[in-house]
């Protein structure tokens, strides 16, 4: 099943980071944020991915053909002035298709233009700055035992602010980002149907508006619960806090490896 990741956004809300470079090539643990999103689909053999470019497309492209090229062993034929890479790193076999997706373009937009990539067949959609453990075989076994159109993650952000129980003035419970405490939200980790794409009018169509609205009122849209970790980067904030639970382990990393990768 193909893995479409939309990469072309902005990314204003972490300025500090993105100046440079789009804010799935964000870095955790010395890897872009998209790369690590990729080895969560690839775990559960979906290796087949088309990366919606945008903002500083450039920069993923470049790193992409760079890791090719440097990643494993070289023959370099100065005969011939040829560079020959034989082998990657970390057992990658991906493909990985990079689609110029407009600069200005919405996330409904975006999708839209891989229409051509993703085919006839049911496809996976997810935004390149969120992270989880979430189970894909089980995401995709809900998706088609319902026969609807769309289906989406849903998920409970960890709070940002301590949780009180208070009695009057007296604090009778203090709970620390407690993830249950907050309601459900759209986590992306999407599987579609093609016909979905009808559903999106213009580039300018936030699939998050239009689209995923309509896809409800017509009852097309499923929501898949995930209780366990889900976080996405949309501040400096977030990618500290992804930094630290990488050092920690990486509660993402379905193979149970972590820094070490």
């Amino acid at each position: 099943m193909k893995v479409g990741i939309l990469a072309g956004g902005r990314g204003t809300r972490l300025a500090e980071e993105t100046e440079l470079r789009p804010k799935p090539m964000v870095e955790i643990g010395g890897k872009p944020l998209l790369w690590h999103i990729m080895r969560h689909y690839a775990h559960f053999g979906h290796k087949d991915f088309v990366v919606a470019c945008g903002y500083k497309g450039d920069v993923i492209k470049r790193w992409f053909a760079d890791r090719l090229a440097t990643a494993g062993d070289l023959t370099v034929d100065f005969a011939k002035g040829s560079v020959t890479p034989h082998a990657t790193d970390d057992d990658v076999d991906w493909t990985v298709e990079l689609v110029d997706t407009g600069l200005k373009t919405a996330t409904g937009g975006r999708i839209k233009r891989l229409r051509r990539q993703m085919g006839d067949e049911t496809f996976m959609i997810t935004w390149g700055d969120g992270l989880s453990n979430i189970d894909l075989d089980a995401l995709i076994d809900f998706h088609r035992s319902h026969g609807k159109l769309a289906t989406l993650t849903a998920v409970r952000p960890p709070a940002r602010f301590g949780h009180l129980d208070l009695d009057g003035e007296v604090v009778e419970s203090f709970s620390e980002k407690p993830q249950t405490g907050e309601g459900w939200i759209n986590g992306a980790f999407f599987v579609l149907e093609p016909d979905v794409f009808d559903y999106i009018e213009s580039d300018h169509t936030m699939f998050e508006r239009e689209p995923l609205e309509q896809l409800a009122k017509d009852g097309q849209l499923m929501a898949y619960r995930h209780y366990d970790f889900w976080q996405c980067m949309d501040t400096l904030r977030d990618k500290r806090r992804l930094q630290d639970l990488w050092d920690q382990g990486a509660p993402w990393r379905m193979d149970g490896s972590g820094p070490s990768s």
